[in-house]
């Protein structure tokens, strides 16, 4: 019997899997197969036949599949990368590449165990601060062996993942209202005129630098005085910088925006008119508002070049670009602003973030306020 089954994925495409009675095998065991990821109920069916005719001619050969490598590979190719950002897809395979399959790839799947997984995860977590995540990847890579009956039980179900060193205090570094001011005053002196409009928009907006890179001048409302986020510049593939969209549906949002207005407005007429010398016209709104002098993508790590020359020529805090965002968070508490406002203007998906950040700026305004009590009494 040929059963066929619809199913939705993250990408919102219908796909069709299937599984077939084969027949008997020599112990008198009925042999079934299954199969996934058919674009349509026709080539599900053909497939089944095709097995089914393999099976009567040859008998069927179960796939197998001797390394976790092995079995990583076909989980990412054919479950994982289908449902999932090719940004995000990159970053998975890094973490796999860079250390998971360093101490687990080779091994026969059949014969991990639990404590090996456990020595790999307590290794990890000496080095990196993303061993949870990659314990859990490993998770679906056993569950998937199980879905192929390659596997009964899952070694990683026990494994447990030990807290980084003062994970629970992890600093949240930002610059107050002073420092961030002398940073922008020493941006500004910088010879390419860009720098100064990107980065002033990085700290009074709160956007990633990411989703300020993707920046398309129709994203620009002047008459509303908003800036539209919608999309951002991402890693792809091969190191490709491609644009995709916010990853989240709290990503995407409006920002109100301040005096910046008229900075863009300066910014843009000088871009016009440098890009214009070169040969190029960047007059279209479909033009990005910042880019290389050959109007492609800035890299990400530019950004975090340039914030390091400031600051190392200037000798001021280090932060990074992201820290940033925190500032710009941080301001905006001291303001008043409410946590639910700061967290849909920063697009955080859940309050967790925006809290963190909440309860660093709470505690350091009782320290302050302790040490206003005890000038006032003169002591």
């Amino acid at each position: 019997m040929l059963k066929i089954k619809s199913y939705e994925k993250k990408d919102g495409k219908t796909y069709y899997k299937f599984q077939t009675y084969l027949g008997v095998d020599e112990t008198g065991k009925m042999v079934r197969a299954s199969r996934r990821g058919f674009t349509s109920k026709a080539a599900a069916r053909k497939k089944a036949m095709q097995l089914k005719a393999q099976y009567q001619e040859s008998g069927y050969t179960k796939p197998t599949y001797e390394t976790f490598e092995e079995v990583y590979e076909t989980w990412f190719k054919v479950i994982y990368k289908e449902d999932v950002r090719e940004s995000t897809a990159v970053k998975t395979r890094e973490l796999f590449d860079n250390h998971i399959l360093k101490d687990l790839g080779k091994m026969r799947i059949q014969a991990i165990a639990p404590k090996h997984c456990q020595e790999a995860v307590f290794e990890w977590s000496e080095k990196i601060t993303k061993a949870k995540v990659m314990k859990n990847y490993c998770k679906r890579i056993f569950d998937y062996a199980i879905t192929l009956d390659i596997i009964k039980d899952n070694p990683t179900a026990h494994v447990h993942v030990p807290k980084m060193r003062n994970e629970n205090k992890r600093e949240i570094n930002f610059y107050d209202k002073d420092e961030l001011r002398i940073f922008l005053e020493c941006v500004k002196k910088d010879i390419n005129p860009r720098w100064y409009p990107m980065f002033r928009l990085l700290a009074f907006s709160g956007m990633r630098k990411g989703e300020v890179l993707g920046l398309q001048w129709k994203d620009i409302d002047f008459e509303n005085k908003e800036v539209y986020v919608h999309k951002t510049l991402a890693r792809g593939r091969d190191n490709t910088l491609i644009i995709q969209d916010t990853k989240t549906t709290a990503g995407e949002r409006s920002i109100s925006l301040d005096d910046i207005l008229s900075i863009l407005k300066q910014w843009r007429k000088a871009q016009y008119e440098d890009y214009l010398k070169l040969g190029m016209n960047t007059l279209s709104d479909d033009q990005y508002l910042f880019t290389t002098l050959e109007n492609e993508f800035i890299q990400h790590s530019n950004l975090t070049a340039f914030m390091d020359k400031i600051i190392k020529a200037h000798n001021l805090k280090r932060i990074t670009v992201h820290q940033l965002r925190h500032s710009h968070c941080s301001l905006l508490f001291e303001a008043g602003a409410s946590i639910k406002e700061v967290q849909e203007r920063l697009g955080h998906s859940s309050y967790e973030v925006t809290v963190n950040i909440y309860t660093h700026v709470t505690e350091k305004a009782k320290e302050e306020t302790a040490v206003k009590f005890a000038q006032f009494v003169g002591f």
